[in-house]
């Protein structure tokens, strides 16, 4: 059985675009009988690392502070799939990002020298062989992405381990209002995630079905400028 941990970087946690998603994709690695546990970063108490590199040189995989990561990091070295599930926010909500500077004690510092680029590797008791990225973004733009989708393909490179593709939903919030697009949107990404856990993959038609314009960019401007107007005037 693939098991399964997605973080939701999210601060709407249940509530958000972010968690509409990764729902509807974990729904479909159910589907294909994967094991899944959604965990919310706002909700964990973890400090900030320290970069003392305690857990590599000092005592090998045990961090320095004792606190939420302690329940996490079993969670972690059982998992076969590693979901990151975030909102862009130039480009990471601190939540998540605190959570990806703290899986250094999992990270062993055997080097290797690959694409033109230093690389480590998880320890040997890290089952996860595959990294997702799934994140909803206000702009219209796919483009909107770029950094975090890097930081997620440099996560997967830095450890050895497959990225397995990026689930990206621009002007998500249009979903609501579009419902029959936004109901395709939902179904394809629940495709997506059958399909990572049953074919090992998810195919370029579904990821660009998930991605598709729901309004014009020219609609989408003058709507949003419109609304902040209205919100500026009503401010003063």
């Amino acid at each position: 059985m693939t098991r399964v941990l997605a973080i939701n970087g999210s601060a709407s946690m249940e509530k958000g675009n972010t968690q509409k998603m990764l729902t509807a994709f974990l729904e479909g690695m159910k589907e294909a009988h994967a094991k899944v546990e959604t965990v919310y970063a706002k909700r964990l108490k973890i400090r900030p690392c320290t970069g003392s590199f305690h857990c590599w040189y000092t005592k090998v995989g045990e961090c320095i502070h004792s606190d939420d990561m302690d329940s996490l990091l079993p969670k972690l070295r059982e998992a076969d799939v590693l979901i990151l599930a975030t909102p862009v926010f130039l480009p990471l909500p601190s939540g998540i990002q605190n959570f990806l500077n703290r899986l250094m004690p999992i990270i062993e510092p055997v080097l290797e020298f690959r694409e033109g680029r230093t690389h480590a590797k998880f320890h040997d008791n890290v089952k996860i062989s595959k990294i997702v990225l799934i994140s909803v973004g206000g702009w219209w733009e796919i483009g909107n992405f770029d950094k975090v989708v890097r930081i997620a393909e440099d996560v997967a490179k830095g450890v050895d381990v497959e990225f397995s593709g990026a689930i990206l939903r621009p002007h998500a919030s249009l979903m609501n209002e579009n419902k029959e697009k936004g109901e395709a949107v939902l179904r394809a990404t629940k495709s997506a995630g059958f399909q990572l856990v049953r074919e090992g993959k998810i195919s370029s038609d579904t990821l660009e079905t998930i991605s598709q314009p729901l309004i014009s960019e020219i609609e989408f401007r003058e709507r949003y400028n419109k609304m902040y107007q209205t919100a500026k005037e009503s401010s003063s």
